[in-house]
């Protein structure tokens, strides 16, 4: 049961930061901030530690529920934290750094390029994709923290 309780303390932690980051965070930054630029270099710093962490949050998640893969649940919870580790593994190292190399080769702001430059429409599809690999991954996690308070009552 202690296992379970883990898995969801760690699920509902990671669940929470991510929501107060794609909520409140990314909105404020984009609403306070004199400039997109700045309010776009605030949550590029703030995204890795939440895809990072959640990477970090999934993959234990996995060896936990591969070490006891019989459990109830537990093959969902291991898909589920699968897909989440995949979402913030891609989000962090595949489309996070696709975004720099398109920023770099902007050399200024991406505002500041026609709405349609190519880099300009790369930068929206690669933002598209972050967006959603974000929300995947929370829903996943959401997944991974309702089948892990389920264990926790019903191992009770």
């Amino acid at each position: 049961m202690t296992r379970y309780l883990a898995i969801a303390l760690l699920c509902a932690l990671w669940l929470g930061g991510a929501i107060i980051v794609a909520a409140v965070v990314a909105p404020a930054a984009f609403a306070a901030l004199p400039s997109r630029t700045l309010a776009g270099a605030l949550v590029g710093r703030v995204l890795p530690a939440v895809f990072l962490s959640g990477l970090a949050i999934a993959l234990v998640n996995v060896v936990l529920d591969a070490m006891n893969a019989a459990a109830a649940g537990a093959a969902v919870r291991l898909a589920a934290s699968v897909v989440w580790a995949g979402c913030t593994a891609a989000a962090q190292f595949i489309v996070g750094p696709r975004i720099e190399r398109l920023r770099s080769a902007a050399g200024g702001p991406i505002d500041a390029l026609a709405p349609d430059a190519p880099l300009r429409m790369a930068f929206g599809r690669l933002h598209g994709a972050s967006v959603g690999l974000l929300g995947f991954a929370m829903l996943a996690a959401l997944a991974v923290l309702i089948l892990a308070a389920r264990a926790v009552t019903e191992n009770r």
